[in-house]
């Protein structure tokens, strides 16, 4: 977007403005036309010549006294700023293009991006009180949490149910959150690291219908007539369940439980309206897939300024797919900690396991999120070890692991799962 002289006069109360540098790492908020938007930029200053990259652009210039020249390395722009306590405002205006004959005014405020808390960890203990259904940025932050922090805390089932087996909101998978993590900013990945996921209750909720788009005509027709509400009872001690009132061919059938969250995710921009709890995306969100569990982190970008962590929707139970579009939905007692890895860019989100790592695809089609997670896998592969486009395919074709995740929803889930004991064999 940056295609730009950017003027920008910056008023210095404690220092003269030609001894103030502005090199940093620094968290661009502006306003386009209304929303809300964030970018990230790192500027060099070396004794007055400004170089770095703004809004996807190159720059370079210079700064005289209090006035600062940016110049973008392609197109032009103008605007003008001030330098503030906390760093500097201003605005910039676009010339007008033969797509768009009136020029455009964007106003920023430009703050430097915090260093990560210095205090020891600590442990919280949060009881929501209020659920969202919705994975806003403008939602208010539930608990301040730092890197490193661990919480301990519970969500309410896919109907807004729960421990107690009390209705405590409106249903569409209601999210516990968001954690605002403290020093996370855009550019940045929420590492998730899932401790403890303890089921609260005894039963669980789902039933007998197939989602459409696993089936051809014929099963279709054949399940036409499945719309029971089926109640579940869980085990607690012996971790199985059973369908209450079973009888039948199912009067022995019980399922050793594996409890999940099946949602999970970071606030999108603000601009765009917010995606509802029960979808997904690249920001993660009802991702159900199933090796969300106990010992897993998953990784997530942070969008805004603090992340915005919500996490809900959890299962007792889930085959792949969630073909009922409902899995064993309950409640839980949730023990999560927090990490962050500053300055890092993954296409979709990531899931670690004690075994695999899995790259998630969302797509309105299987067809699409299959594509989706092996891009990002190929793009993990060339990032974090080094592997060519040749050595890429040589891996993938033998260690791939497909898993559909979701079909249920509007977006289907694929993870591409590769075993953690062969990426060990690589030489970096």
């Amino acid at each position: 977007m940056l295609k730009l002289i950017c003027v920008v006069t910056l008023a210095c109360s404690i220092a003269p403005a030609q001894e103030k540098s502005i090199a940093g790492d620094w968290i661009v908020d502006f306003d386009y036309l209304g929303s809300k938007m964030y970018d990230r930029t790192l500027i060099q200053d070396t004794n007055g010549s400004i170089s770095g990259t703004l809004l996807g652009q190159r720059f370079v210039g210079t700064r005289t006294g209090t006035k600062i020249l940016f110049r973008g390395t392609t197109g032009g722009a103008e605007g003008e700023a001030t330098l503030t306590r906390d760093g500097f405002r201003g605005s910039e205006i676009i010339p007008s293009g033969p797509q768009d004959p009136h020029p455009l005014r964007l106003t920023f405020v430009a703050t430097r991006v915090p260093p990560r808390p210095s205090r020891p960890p600590l442990t919280h203990t949060f009881k929501p009180s209020v659920f969202y259904r919705s994975f806003s940025a403008l939602n208010p932050p539930a608990l301040n949490i730092a890197p490193g922090d661990t919480v301990r805390t519970e969500t309410v089932d896919n109907a807004g149910i729960d421990g107690e087996n009390i209705r405590r909101t409106a249903g569409g998978d209601p999210q516990t959150g968001p954690f605002y993590v403290d020093s996370a900013m855009p550019g940045d990945v929420l590492a998730v690291h899932i401790l403890r996921l303890t089921l609260n209750r005894d039963t669980a909720q789902s039933d007998d219908v197939i989602s459409y788009t696993a089936m051809n005509r014929d099963l279709a027709v054949m399940t036409k007539d499945n719309k029971s509400a089926v109640t579940w009872h869980l085990d607690r001690n012996r971790m199985v369940a059973w369908p209450e009132g079973r009888s039948g061919h199912l009067s022995a059938f019980e399922v050793p439980l594996h409890p999940m969250l099946g949602g999970i995710g970071t606030a999108t921009i603000p601009g765009p309206p917010a995606p509802p709890t029960f979808d997904s995306g690249n920001s993660g969100g009802n991702m159900d897939f199933n090796e969300v569990g106990a010992g897993a982190t998953v990784y997530l970008p942070v969008n805004v300024p603090g992340a915005l962590l919500y996490l809900g929707d959890a299962h007792a139970l889930q085959g792949d797919g969630e073909l009922n579009g409902a899995a064993l939905e309950t409640s839980m007692d949730v023990e999560f900690s927090v990490d962050l890895i500053p300055n890092k860019n993954i296409k979709t989100p990531r899931v670690e396991t004690p075994d695999y790592i899995a790259a998630i695809g969302f797509d309105g089609s299987v067809d699409g999120a299959l594509k989706a997670a092996t891009d990002s896998m190929a793009d993990w592969l060339a990032k974090d070890y080094d592997l060519t486009a040749s050595e890429i395919g040589q891996v993938l074709g033998v260690a791939a692991e497909y898993r559909v995740a979701e079909v249920a929803d509007r977006n289907a889930g694929v993870a591409l799962k590769i075993r953690k004991d062969l990426l060990l064999k690589l030489k970096k």
